[in-house]
């Protein structure tokens, strides 16, 4: 599993995506949870705004799985 730095109190679901340099640009991103979705803490999303909250696990399929963690 993959971690994820945030130094905010939170990220959205689509700027994580693009954090991990999984797809070019935000439509396909767009596309991408529209058609597929990934599974945040287990349960299916396709919503690019979720807030992602420290310890959140992400699995994006093949992709990979990411967890958020709060830098210090």
């Amino acid at each position: 599993m993959e971690r994820v730095p945030i130094d905010t109190a939170y990220i959205t679901l689509g700027q994580l995506i693009k954090l991990v340099n999984i797809f070019e640009s935000g439509g396909m991103i767009k596309g991408f949870l529209h058609d597929h979705g990934v599974h945040v803490n287990g349960e299916l999303e396709q919503r690019r705004g979720r807030k992602l909250y420290p310890n959140d696990v992400v699995d994006i399929g093949e992709a990979g799985k990411f967890i958020v963690v709060k830098e210090e």
